[in-house]
């Protein structure tokens, strides 16, 4: 027995295409159909047909059995071949086309009978129904064959039972019936089939055309393939359908926009809440590499129409990569201090040299005094206002910078901030924004001026930041907090538009505000409010009986307040 090739096993099989599959099944489904309903229909049609000759064969009994001359002759008369009651039954079975009329008294002997010889004789059928005055409908065989029979009681002039009437039509008549209208149910059912096919090849092509014409195998492997590549990627992904409801988001989106499965089916507005990356989403904000923040999250976001009306977005996390580039602006500005620093060294250094040579050493003391005074001085009056030590720490390093790139940075005479900040970096960020952003609005100005001031009210952090600067119109108060709106020009390693918008995320996060209106004098003047942001206030220690002795410490600490006051007071 030669062995079966494996495209021999293939041809035998269902074939790959999904145009052939799909075609084949529906043609398959379409036959099946037809030859089903052909079936039910014909199934209950012989029953039906059977009825309608029963009753037909009940109704020319009836007829013949209400004729009371045939009553009569059965009682006046004797049973013949060529009697009365023979020739009213035979002309009964002529004009009604049926196989018998057999009449017969109430002993069961035939009066008339189509074979002529057979009159005289007792019926081979039981009578008894009819003879007991009950009207029978049934098929059964006799000795004419099988026939549909009804038999009724006859009665004569006074109602009084005499014999029955029994006629029969042959069951072969209705088979033929039955038989004849199969031709044109299967051409009912044939013509129905065509149609189906039609109907099955104008959809398999068009499954084809959707489905580029691969294999069920095929398109079951490039889903797996693609299910394990959009949760596998390190870049989310968000499919939205023709109504702009999301339809599919990967684990890496699920992660970045802080949603879960369940935004599944809901619009980007619903599942995100209204704002810019919610436009983005939804198609609102066009352009590519579309800069948005959700949460502390910066996001890059581009978006890609589908030829179905819906769209594919990506999202791509580029927080490191902004805090990356604002480290390199630090450094860059940092550098520019310390070479601008560098440079005023020098100055300085030649400036004392000169008075030293000059033999001018009481003038060579003050001017040492005065450098040292000033950067002494401004460190004690940051660090006695602001006691949180990451707060004093960046107003004292952007006081430098700030005094290298000729801008005054000044801490109000109203600021007191204590030091029981809840989230100390947070406000570190939102400080260190505003105070780069005020010196980037004063650069170039004369006496250009920043001044930040910090209060606590209660629980509440309530920042301000104040510029000379040229300020901001009315209608770009709203729009510079928002991602990627910006009125410089961006620098090549990163984009700009985000300080301001981290800040009102981080305010709004916290329950608070940032706005930003016009300073007094001119100029613009940020302010942000913190609820919450500081913690309960520690009870004071009760007084001692006994002052301890001073420490060192103390004592370091109490020089220094001295020397300070007294520096002030000069």
């Amino acid at each position: 027995m030669r062995p079966t090739s494996p495209a021999r096993r293939l041809r035998l099989g269902l074939p790959r295409r999904v145009f052939s599959q799909v075609l084949l099944m529906q043609v398959a489904i379409a036959a099946g159909v037809a030859v089903l309903a052909t079936g039910l229909f014909l199934a209950p049609l012989g029953d039906q047909l059977d009825d309608q000759a029963m009753r037909r064969a009940l109704a020319i009994a009836q007829t013949t059995a209400q004729q009371p001359q045939i009553a009569r002759d059965l009682r006046g008369t004797r049973p013949s071949p060529d009697g009365p009651v023979q020739r009213e039954a035979e002309r009964i079975r002529r004009a009604t086309g049926a196989e018998y009329v057999v009449v017969m008294d109430a002993r069961g002997v035939r009066w008339s009978h189509t074979d002529p010889r057979r009159v005289g004789g007792v019926v081979s059928t039981d009578p008894g129904p009819a003879l007991a005055g009950r009207e029978v409908m049934e098929i059964d065989d006799g000795t004419l064959g099988r026939s549909a029979r009804g038999k009724v009681p006859l009665r004569d002039g006074d109602g009084e039972i005499v014999g029955a009437v029994s006629v029969g039509i042959a069951y072969d008549s209705v088979r033929a019936r039955l038989v004849h209208a199969i031709p044109g149910l299967f051409a009912y059912a044939g013509g129905a089939l065509a149609v189906g096919a039609l109907a099955a090849w104008l959809i398999s092509r068009r499954v084809q055309r959707q489905t580029r014409d691969l294999a069920f195998s095929d398109i079951a492997a490039l889903l797996a393939e693609r299910e394990a590549m959009l949760h596998g990627i390190r870049e989310g992904v968000v499919a939205l359908d023709r109504t702009g409801r999301i339809r599919l988001l990967n684990d890496e989106a699920q992660r970045l926009l802080g949603i879960g499965a369940e935004a599944v089916g809901r619009s980007p507005g619903e599942a995100l809440g209204e704002g810019r990356t919610a436009d983005v989403l939804a198609g609102r904000v066009t352009g590519t590499d579309l800069l948005t923040v959700r949460g502390q999250r910066v996001l890059v976001a581009n978006r890609m129409p589908t030829g179905d009306g819906g769209a594919v977005a990506t999202l791509r996390d580029r927080t490191e990569l902004e805090q990356l580039g604002r480290e390199l602006d630090s450094t860059r500005g940092l550098i520019d201090a310390l070479r601008a620093q560098d440079h005023e060294h020098a100055n300085r250094m030649h400036t004392l040299l000169g008075l030293l040579e000059l033999e001018m050493y009481d003038d060579a003391v003050e001017f040492v005094g005065e450098v040292v005074g000033d950067h002494r001085a401004t460190a004690e009056q940051v660090t006695e206002r602001i006691l949180d030590p990451l707060l004093a720490a960046l107003l004292v390093g952007k006081a430098t910078v700030a005094a290298e790139r000729g801008v005054a940075l000044w801490v109000s005479d109203r600021t007191r901030f204590p030091d029981r900040l809840v989230d100390a970096r947070g406000l570190v960020t939102i400080v260190g924004n505003l105070v780069d952003n005020a010196l980037d609005a004063v650069a170039g100005e004369r006496h250009a001026r920043v001044e930040v001031e910090l209060r606590a009210e209660g629980r509440t952090a309530v920042l301000t930041v104040r510029d000379t600067g040229p300020g901001i119109r009315p209608e770009h108060r709203e729009l510079i907090f928002t991602e990627g709106w910006s009125t410089k020009e961006p620098p090549a390693h990163r984009q700009r538009g985000i300080g301001l918008s981290l800040v009102r995320r981080l305010a709004e996060r916290h329950g608070g505000s940032a706005v930003v209106g016009e300073a007094h004098g001119g100029g613009a003047e940020f302010t942000v409010v913190l609820p919450e942001a500081l913690a309960e206030a520690a009870p004071a220690p009760e007084p001692a009986l006994t002052a301890p002795a001073a420490t060192p410490a103390a004592a370091g600490a109490a020089a220094a307040a001295r020397a300070a006051a007294e520096e002030e007071a000069r």
